[in-house]
């Protein structure tokens, strides 16, 4: 019979395997002799305190993860599961962070909307007129698209869930309310039209819309940005109207 005893030190806790010498002698020699260290090396694990979960950009990497997840199967078809499998970590470690897949895919969009924030305004630094302004950041917008689809998908394209996330909404409320600001400009330098402000800033947005739309879904005749950028360009000048009934420039 084989015995086992087992004796702790102070500061680490050891098993010690010992066996009568008789039963070691009918061992055979074809490997045998390798049961102890694997029953050992079993306790030794059974006694190991197991150490807490810990990741610590977690988050970081879940959003990265769902994002070139989004880019293989749209928004709608990604899970949190292959998610977690994607980033390395066990299926309920996203429900650190996200409660579910829609909590995902809001705090994606709510990345989106504060990215095309920035661009529209960094987008028209150094304009000297509120309707060139309003002309870049409507090309910021298509760049935007053309270089986040990503994001652009779950922006406009996921199920709108029953309870939008407040940091979602708010993105989404400032990235209009940037380019509302910029159509009021315009209309108070009376280069657009007076008149109902929210009308013309969802004109001005379903235009650039529109062509990004268009652009993600290869649905355009161009083979380079530039090309659609162009085209762009011919719209914005073309539809927007203005105060004097003159095109802009």
């Amino acid at each position: 019979m084989l015995r086992v005893s087992t004796s702790y030190c102070s500061d680490v806790a050891r098993v010690n395997i010992v066996a009568n010498k008789s039963w070691f002698a009918n061992l055979s020699a074809d490997g045998g002799m390798l049961l102890m260290p694997t029953i050992g090396c079993m306790l030794l694990a059974r006694m190991r305190p197991r150490k807490p979960y810990h990741h610590a950009h977690l988050e970081e990497t879940l959003l990265k993860t769902a994002i070139q997840l989004i880019g293989e199967v749209g928004p709608a078809g990604f899970t949190l599961r292959e998610v977690a499998r994607r980033a390395g970590v066990s299926h309920n470690a996203p429900y650190r962070h996200f409660a579910d897949r829609e909590k995902l895919l809001a705090a994606v969009a709510a990345q989106g909307f504060r990215e095309l924030t920035r661009a529209m305004r960094d987008a028209t630094q150094g304009q000297a007129e509120p309707l060139d302004g309003l002309k870049v950041a409507g090309l910021a917008y298509i760049e935007f698209a053309l270089r986040r689809p990503e994001h652009f998908a779950v922006m406009f394209d996921a199920p709108v869930a029953k309870r939008t996330s407040s940091d979602q909404a708010e993105a989404a409320e400032e990235a209009f309310g940037t380019l509302s600001a910029f159509v009021k400009a315009c209309q108070d330098k009376r280069q657009l039209p007076a008149g109902d402000t929210l009308q013309f800033t969802l004109l001005a947005w379903t235009m650039v819309h529109g062509i990004a739309k268009l652009a993600t879904a290869k649905r355009l005749p161009f083979d380079s940005r530039a090309g659609i950028l162009k085209f762009a360009n011919f719209v914005i000048d073309q539809s927007l109207p203005t105060a004097t009934g003159s095109r802009p420039r």
